[in-house]
């Protein structure tokens, strides 16, 4: 059999296998995307998680959208949260010496009195500096020479945010990509929505998490989808090993700071698809 052919029977084989098991109990989940890439209101989006309000327990729920930052489609947007204005402040200095800060702003929301004890929420468009190195230690990295332009761009954005969440203590950076954001905190994805104004935005493609119970404590740094560069993952299966592989992926640079195993399975999809470029429908495969 071919390389092609072996594929094709290991993705069979893995169908026929989790077609047999039905899950009683479970996050909520839901995502779409327009095909010719015509944007949509996020009502869409709320609407379509609030069916599943039962698979949600209020400690934590999100979004990510993508396309909703078409003005600045070319350019860095960063979400980030801060426990306090000194957090900011350190962070906003980090900022200015490797980026040129297109706008930066607090990200519009609503009063919801479900929503309580929300981080500071500021959101930042920005391009990187010529002569930016925030780490030269460059996540996943495994042939620097050969690296294009934009990779490299792209393993610098990957230590800022690395760098960021590791040394400033209160700073939280969850979304760093291009025309793309993720919204999460602590509440049900109704909620969470409303309180983001989600329903204002249009994109093309949205996902969304209403939390189910588990044994870790709820807080906003450590809700669903998890992002890093055009990354999100809106839920990760639930890997029994998260010390083992949040080992792994720190000897190539990533360093997991907030706390629960879907930062862990964001970073290895960097690493294993761009960094090491295998084939994006093998990734279920590997990381199963």
């Amino acid at each position: 059999m071919n390389r092609s052919s072996d594929i094709n029977k290991i993705k069979r084989d893995t169908q026929e296998y989790f077609s047999r098991f039905r899950i009683p109990s479970g996050c909520a989940i839901f995502g779409v995307i327009n095909e010719a890439g015509e944007r949509f209101s996020g009502r869409t989006i709320m609407d379509g998680i609030s069916i599943m309000h039962e698979r949600s327990n209020g400690l934590g729920g999100g979004f990510a959208a993508y396309g909703i930052y078409p003005q600045f489609d070319n350019d860095w947007a960063f979400h980030i949260f801060y426990d306090d204005m000194e957090a900011k402040r350190q962070t906003e200095g980090e900022i200015a010496v490797n980026f040129k800060v297109l706008l930066s702003e607090e990200i519009p929301t609503r009063k919801i009195s479900r929503i309580v004890s929300p981080p500071i929420i500021y959101r930042y468009f920005l391009k990187l500096k010529r002569n930016s190195h925030p780490d030269r230690k460059n996540s996943g990295s495994s042939n620097n020479g050969n690296r294009s332009a934009s990779e490299a761009e792209e393993d610098l954005i990957v230590s800022f945010v690395m760098r960021v969440n590791r040394d400033i203590s209160g700073a939280y950076i969850i979304s760093s990509g291009k025309n793309m954001g993720i919204f999460k905190g602590v509440g049900f994805p109704e909620d969470i929505g409303l309180f983001f104004r989600i329903d204002e935005y249009k994109g093309y493609l949205w996902t969304s998490h209403g939390r189910f119970p588990t044994n870790s404590v709820g807080w906003w740094g450590g809700a669903h989808p998890f992002g890093l560069l055009d990354w999100s993952v809106v839920h990760n299966g639930e890997i029994s090993s998260y010390g083992t592989n949040k080992r792994f992926v720190s000897g190539f640079g990533y360093e997991c700071t907030l706390s629960t195993d879907t930062e862990v399975i964001t970073y290895l999809l960097d690493l294993i698809v761009r960094k090491q470029k295998i084939d994006i429908e093998m990734v279920h495969l590997i990381l199963a």
